[in-house]
Parts: structure tokens; sequence; C-alpha cells
């Protein structure tokens, strides 16, 4: 399976001319009676070496990871991360596999911070003694976070793997998360750090539409980067907004709290639909699964709640999938025409874009 960077590639090495990737493309879409910008591209395997090699490399992750820690907390962090650099200059670089690419960035990020982690746990009370308090603590949280993020972007600058940017903005939104909580404290509120969450997943989902406008018909590199982000910025959402519910905090919900998970439900649809991204659906899905599951019980099938709950929300996302191109064009339809011009094309165009 070849993505749309793939394709992009190509004509950049002009091993394909822009009119027959622009006829390939025009196909794809026909055959399959939508627009490839709707298809929501993103290359995961190329084929089954791609599961050989992250297997092989996360063994061998594993072992140095081991090794380090042996010898001291920190090293064991340090030898992740040179290592997945060191592995991503032949697989990412050289053979451009994407599975091994996305382990390997989460391994050199979750590395570097594991570093300074292990580093902290053997010296920290020997640097900071009684200091060393929750305010403290967050502060070197967000430090940690923050140099995470500039070892992210060092990594994307040299691979360009999409998920690079995702990584580094996860680190970004930690630092902001840990610095607002040094200050104002975590004991302020008992919602704060999932009201600081929110904030940071709409930030996210804020850069995430940027991308994606600068790529409306998905055939550069820039619409990849924005999938991964959307992926990260819809749990960042969805959660906060349905813990401040109480829909996690509780084995049974009201019927109006539980009818309020289905209302937002349907809007993370209709925002969906406009922006063409599914994350959102996906990320709230277990919510609505419950709040409905309630419902049915409050009404009487006890007995068969879960069952109703499976094929109405079955039902009613396999439909949506079906008719997702009709869908999305009547809701980008009545947006006003300076927005929806923003938002990812519902027609591909004939000509392709240039590259990232």
């Amino acid at each position: 399976m070849y993505s749309e960077t793939d394709l992009q590639a190509a004509v950049d090495a002009k091993v394909l001319t822009p009119e027959a990737a622009a006829a390939f493309r025009a196909h794809i879409a026909s055959a399959r009676s939508a627009p490839g910008a709707d298809e929501e591209h993103f290359r995961l395997i190329t084929g089954f070496n791609d599961i050989f090699v992250s297997i092989a490399a996360v063994i061998l992750l594993m072992a140095v990871a081991w090794i380090g820690a042996s010898v001291h907390p920190a090293l064991g962090g340090a030898f992740v991360a040179v290592s997945a650099w060191f592995l991503a200059e032949y697989f990412t670089r050289q053979r451009r596999m994407a599975l091994p690419s996305i382990i390997l960035v989460l391994a050199f990020s979750g590395g570097i911070f594991a570093t300074m982690a292990g580093f902290l746990f053997q010296h920290g009370e020997d640097i900071f003694g009684s200091r060393l308090d929750e305010t403290t603590g967050a502060i070197l949280i967000g430090s940690m976070a923050l140099v995470t993020a500039a070892a992210t972007w060092a990594h994307w600058k040299r691979f360009m793997v999409p998920i690079t940017v995702a990584a580094g903005t996860a680190a970004l939104a930690a630092t902001a998360v840990a610095l607002v909580l040094s200050i104002v404290g975590v004991a302020t509120s008992p919602n704060l750090v999932m009201i600081l969450v929110l904030i940071a997943g709409l930030g996210v989902f804020t850069l995430a539409m940027w991308w994606d406008r600068s790529d409306r018909v998905r055939q550069t590199r820039r619409s990849d980067v924005a999938f991964w982000l959307h992926l990260l910025a819809a749990p960042m959402i969805a959660h906060p907004i349905f813990h401040l519910l109480g829909v996690t905090q509780g084995d049974n919900i009201t019927s109006g709290a539980a009818v309020m998970v289905v209302g937002i439900y349907v809007l993370f649809g209709l925002i969906a639909l406009a922006i063409d991204r599914r994350a959102l659906l996906v990320s709230a899905l277990a919510y609505v699964l419950f709040a409905m599951t309630q419902l049915f019980r409050e009404f009487g099938a006890v007995e068969l709640n879960v069952a109703l709950t499976a094929f109405v929300i079955g039902s009613a996302l396999l439909l949506l999938s079906a008719f997702w191109q009709n869908a999305r064009a009547a809701v980008v339809g009545l947006l006003p025409a300076n927005l929806a011009n923003q938002l990812p094309a519902t027609v591909r165009p004939v000509s392709p874009i240039p590259a990232s």
C-alpha cells in the first residue's frame, strides 16, 4: 500500500509525471466513489516485514533498556534514545518503513524523558532534599517535558516522520500543564488538571487544523502530520469533557447526563464531518456506549441494554461511513463560505499540488 506522500515522492523523483499521478488519484477516487481527501490516508505498514522489523526493534530496545538500567536508572532511557536514533538512520532515512519509524520515534522521545526521570529518581533527594515538594515536582516535570520536546524537534528535522510533531506537541502540552500546576497548585481545584488538559487539547486541535489547512486535498506529508495531531487532540478533548460530566466517576449516571453525552457525541460527529477527521468519534465512542447503555437500562431494557446499545451505535457508525461524503457535503454546505474554504476539500482538484 502506498500513501499520498509516497506518490508525491515518486513525482518529485520523476518516476511519475504529475499528470500520471493526478490521473491515478482521480481513478482511485472514482473507483471508491469518494474524493481522496475523504479517505484519511496514512501509511502504517507496507508489508509483513514492517511488523517483523518492529518486533525485532522492540526486543532490542527492551534489552538495551534493561542493560542500561542495571548500571544506572538514567542509562536505561539513554541507551534506548541513542539506539532508536541510530536504528532510524537506516530504517527511517534509508528504508522509509512506516511502523518501525513510528515505534522508533516514540522510543526516542520516551527514552529522552526516561533518562531525566531516572536521574531524578536516583539523585533527586540528594539534590533537592526537603525542597522536592509538589510545586518543585511540577516544575521539574515541565522542564523534562520541554527538553523532550526540543529533542523531538531535532528528530523531526532529521527524519521528518509525521508522528514526531504530535509527540513533540504532547511534550509541550505536558510542559504547559505542569507549569500552570506549579504556579496555582494541584489542590486548587479537583478538576483543574482536567480543565488544563482540555485547554491543551483545544490548542492541539487548532494546530492540527493549521496543518490540515495547508494541504486541503491531502497529498503531502502535512496531511499525515495533521492526522497524528488530531489523534492526539481527540482524547485530550473528549476525556476531560466527559469526566467533568461525571461519566468516569461511577457505575451509574443520571438520565440527563446520559442525554448530554449523546448530544455531545452528535456534536463531535458534526465537527468530524466538517473537518473530515474521525478521531473525535473514536475517542468518545466508549463514553457514548456507556451513556446509551444507561439510557436503555433506565427505560427498562435491562437484559438487552448492552446489545441494543451496540446495535444502535454500530448501525449508526456504519451508515455514517457509507454516506460520509454526502453527509460531509451537507454539513460543509451549511457553513459560511470563508470557513468552508479553509476546511479539507470535498472535491479533489485535477492538478497535483506541490510537495511538502
